[in-house]
């Protein structure tokens, strides 16, 4: 009895530890991890069908998986086009996201998100606004950003950035994305209950778009990309594999060894025909790319847009969706595993040049004051304040030891998804349940 009265008050003093971690649901759809250069859900090969949402526009600040009602209007469309997956630029980490999460897992649909929101991000100014935007209070809400996704098995992907380099004189910048896309990998596994792959969406610079992607492929293993990306707007129809210049871009990229998609295409100079969607998913491209995103869902001023939305919140596909259905269901999703590249070599470090003015390959140092969310937790994230990061935190001090990113910590022992309180166990350490029993057992010996 006297066991069995310990072990009752052990549950009872572990029971408050554990109601931080109530399990939120995970979904039913398998989650996404890379093999090689390509995307597998489970030992099926995952090829991304996407299309970016962000009605209203990236630099609105509004988080569209909050607003439930358009959300289930839009899953509608995202059906019809036949997709798997939705890439969202901006949202409130400060909030919930069960309902929008489990929406789009009934329906099918991963989510691949951006972890920067417009006022927590780097700014690419200078080599100064650089050094100070890369701070404790940014990654605070990055991390926190992942502390609120991670738990969903239909979050696809991470991106560390999007488009920061888009001349060659920023390429100074490619340093500090790297080192947030290290320390999100860092912190998800030292955090999270699952392996989530973070990558760079990349803007394609014909000056040194090759070198972007060799930079984010190279070093040490803490410090590369888990995938890269790039914004590809160069087939513009009427136009081909060949015309396009895609036949080139395959080749240049046979060897690279990570997965490798677009994060946004779809080109408006002429009419959009969709050609390049048979292009994409056929065995010419397989082999080095696993997909894309057609940029974007909604109408806004750039003229982008296959659906219309007038300000009752009333929807109507424009000619440029109806193409874009017909070309989806006339190009179902390859079987097999496309000639996926099984293993290979990490990029080596492109040398500076006058198109890419990076003089280092050393990364900065996570700022100290971050340091501790890497055992402590994020916290709850700023969300969409008006506030800035940019000039608010303690920047990095120092340059880092490549290798030095790494963490201990692992996911859930099986490398897979754990579930139920155990999908939420990175915001509990299991060390710290570990003390409150410790304490327990202690108190059982003194009381018997």
């Amino acid at each position: 009895m006297k066991s069995f009265a310990a072990l009752s008050v052990l549950g009872a003093c572990i029971a408050p530890a554990l109601a931080g971690v109530l399990p939120r649901a995970s979904g039913k759809l398998p989650p996404v991890t890379t093999k090689g250069n390509a995307f597998f859900a489970g030992d099926k090969r995952f090829y991304i069908r996407g299309v970016a949402y962000q009605p209203g526009g990236a630099s609105t600040a509004a988080d569209p998986l909050l607003d439930i009602k358009s959300l289930e209007r839009d899953i509608k469309n995202f059906k019809e086009l036949g997709i798997n997956t939705i890439r969202v630029y901006t949202i409130d980490n400060s909030k919930n996201h069960d309902e929008a999460m489990k929406m789009l897992d009934d329906a099918g649909i991963y989510l691949a998100l951006d972890a920067n929101t417009p006022n927590y991000s780097l700014n690419r100014l200078n080599e100064a606004s650089l050094h100070a935007s890369y701070n404790d209070v940014y990654l605070q809400s990055v991390f926190a950003t992942v502390d609120a996704f991670a738990g969903y098995n239909n979050l696809l992907v991470f991106f560390s950035g999007n488009e920061v380099i888009n001349a060659k004189n920023n390429t100074n910048a490619a340093t500090y994305i790297k080192a947030v896309t290290r320390d999100m990998k860092q912190y998800i596994k030292a955090r999270s209950p699952r392996p989530i792959p973070v990558g760079y969406s990349s803007a394609d610079v014909a000056e040194n778009i090759e070198q972007q992607a060799h930079f984010f492929n190279c070093g040490s293993d803490d410090e590369r990309a888990d995938f890269f990306a790039f914004n590809d707007y160069s087939w513009c129809d009427p136009s081909s594999f060949t015309t396009s210049g895609w036949d080139k871009k395959v080749q240049t990229y046979k060897d690279y060894n990570i997965p490798l998609f677009l994060s946004e295409f779809g080109c408006i100079t002429n009419t959009r025909q969709w050609n390049e969607i048979a292009a994409l998913y056929s065995d010419k491209m397989t082999g080095v790319y696993s997909g894309g995103i057609v940029y974007e869902y909604s109408v806004e001023k750039n003229g982008y847009g296959i659906v219309e939305i007038d300000k009752s919140g009333s929807i109507s596909p424009n000619d440029d969706f109806k193409r874009l259905a017909a070309a989806y269901k006339k190009t179902p999703a390859p079987s097999g595993d496309g000639g996926y590249l099984k293993e290979g070599s990490p990029s080596k470090c492109p040398p500076e040049s006058d198109n890419w003015q990076v003089k280092t390959t050393l990364l900065p140092a996570i700022p100290e004051p971050a340091q501790k969310f890497m055992q402590k937790g994020a916290g709850t994230g700023p969300g969409l304040s008006e506030d800035s990061s940019q000039w608010a935190g303690t920047p990095s001090k120092t340059t880092a030891t490549p290798g030095s990113g790494s963490s201990s910590s692992t996911p859930s022992p099986s490398g897979g998804v754990a579930t139920g309180a155990a999908a939420e166990f990175g915001a509990v350490p299991m060390r710290a349940l570990g003390v409150v029993a410790a304490g327990v057992v202690f108190g059982m010996g003194l009381m018997f």
